[in-house]
């Protein structure tokens, strides 16, 4: 008998015409990767500028406004003696701008100058003659008080003056930046505010 571990292996005859038949899995391509699941990076992009610019137009469109438009149309100052201050006359035109009514809650003057800004509550229309009274070019130019807790109908339009009292010298307040009327209006949180 031969011995079978001297024999020489018989060749086997390769079958297959040409290439090797069946599937075939690239292992080096991951299919749990970004580039597989997601969408391609300029549709992201794109998808994020039109919300962003989106959010920005409701912003805007929805941003708080002020209830009602108007002018500083007069500013009379006199001095007040012994005290360092100027008490001044700001007649104002007022135009309820929505559709709701305006109540006026309170009423402000500003006054900016070099030195500083200073701010005072508008006097009480009650002492208005007093004032004119003791001052009778305070009066040049005025319209009847605007008071607190009164209300404008939508579109309506009044011609009114408040007086302050600012803690500035006449000559001071003669060289003002600027002096404001501001109105806060009851459950607005933007106040209206003119600028002369």
């Amino acid at each position: 008998m031969p011995d079978e571990r001297t024999a020489a292996p018989t060749p086997v005859a390769n079958t297959a015409p040409g290439p090797q038949s069946g599937p075939t899995i690239n292992i080096g391509a991951e299919f749990g990767t970004a580039k597989r699941n997601l969408p391609p990076v300029k549709i992201v992009a794109s998808a994020v500028f039109l919300v962003l610019i989106l959010v920005g137009i409701v912003a805007y469109l929805q941003r708080a406004k002020p209830q009602a438009a108007g002018s500083l149309d007069n500013v009379t100052s006199v001095d007040i003696p012994g005290q360092s201050s100027t008490m001044a006359a700001l007649t104002f035109t007022l135009r309820n701008t929505t559709e709701k009514t305006l109540y006026v809650k309170t009423i402000q003057g500003q006054l900016k100058t070099a030195t500083g800004e200073s701010t005072a509550d508008a006097v009480s229309a009650i002492d208005f003659d007093r004032y004119f009274q003791a001052f009778p070019a305070l009066k040049s130019g005025t319209q009847p008080a605007l008071t607190p807790e009164a209300k404008l109908q939508p579109g309506e339009t009044v011609t009114r003056t408040v007086i302050v009292a600012f803690p500035v010298p006449l000559d001071a307040f003669g060289h003002r930046q600027s002096v404001s009327v501001v109105i806060q209006p009851y459950d607005q949180s933007v106040p209206v505010v003119f600028t002369k």
